[in-house]
């Protein structure tokens, strides 16, 4: 088990503390197991590796696929493993007992909605950059999101991949006659004005913030200002310098303005503290997974 300064000092922090509010980005998934390239690619995309050239799921999302028919053969494949399955690590239901019977909240820049599936209150949890199980309107017409579960249930079925009783996906081995694009009767339309579905990430200016965001939106805010005087964690876990003006520059200045406040972040590399708040800092790099396990000892 992992031991260290940093390690107790970040438990006594989070034990003393009155609330503590998390902040997760990509690197809390790849720990839990969420990786993007590597075995879990090639189990499911090594045949679309071969057809046009990307080595990660990634930079599939970026490419210029001819087809939707051929788009969404893959972009299903990738929703429901990274949206539907459940990661291999128990990373995020050990972070859930770390915290749990602390007032706390999340604020995180994933997609993958593996706070839910690890038990966390929806209540508690705000997805700023959207949800891969959500679809809408890709022109957009209006801002409303729509359940996708039966869509890509049935987008994936139709490559004939098998979905098991336990939610998990046949992976390429398995599954010899592997088809590379859908049916056309299976691409989503807007009800409202027939343009394709796309999804609700934040890529651009196309976003739909629906009711729902804002909510949670509000929820978060409420929380922060709860909590500005009080003794509170930010618990910043896997994020990096993509967009930091989400979650990292916002913790460090919370931290700042609230001397009873303390700020630890977990980073696989690459991690600083500002040293206006370095008395009341811990910085701690490594595996996230790991890490979690040893604030629970």
């Amino acid at each position: 088990m992992m031991v260290s300064d940093e390690i107790k000092k970040a438990k006594e922090l989070i034990d003393s503390s009155d609330a503590v509010m998390i902040g997760a980005g990509a690197g809390l998934s790849t720990a839990a197991g969420f990786t993007y390239s590597g075995k879990r690619f090639n189990d499911y995309s090594a045949d679309m590796e071969k057809l046009y050239g990307f080595h990660d799921m990634y930079s599939r999302g970026f490419y210029p696929f001819p087809t939707p028919e051929k788009m969404w053969a893959l972009w299903s494949r990738n929703i429901y493993v990274n949206r539907y399955m459940n990661p291999p690590k128990e990373t995020y239901r050990n972070l859930l007992e770390l915290v749990k019977g602390k007032d706390h909240f999340v604020l995180t820049t994933n997609v993958d909605h593996c706070f839910r599936k690890a038990g966390f209150d929806k209540n508690r949890l705000f997805y700023t950059q959207g949800d891969y199980g959500l679809f809408q309107c890709s022109e957009p017409c209006h801002a409303k999101t729509y359940d996708n579960s039966e869509t890509v249930r049935r987008m994936v079925l139709s490559q004939s991949f098998t979905i098991h009783d336990d939610g998990t996906l046949s992976t390429l081995d398995e599954t010899p006659d592997v088809k590379t694009e859908i049916p056309s009767d299976l691409i989503a339309h807007c009800p409202v004005c027939g343009k394709p579905m796309g999804l609700n990430l934040r890529s651009d200016d196309t976003f739909v913030q629906d009711d729902g965001w804002y909510a949670a939106a509000k929820r978060c805010d409420v929380f922060i200002n709860d909590h500005q005087e009080k003794r509170i964690v930010y618990l910043e876990i896997g994020v990096g310098y993509n967009t930091p003006g989400i979650i990292k520059y916002p913790f460090m200045r919370l931290t700042r303005s609230n001397p009873k406040a303390s700020y630890i972040c977990i980073t696989y590399d690459d991690g600083c503290i500002p040293t206006e708040i370095e008395d009341r800092s811990v910085l701690i790099e490594g595996d996230a997974d790991r890490i979690i396990k040893a604030l629970q000892s």
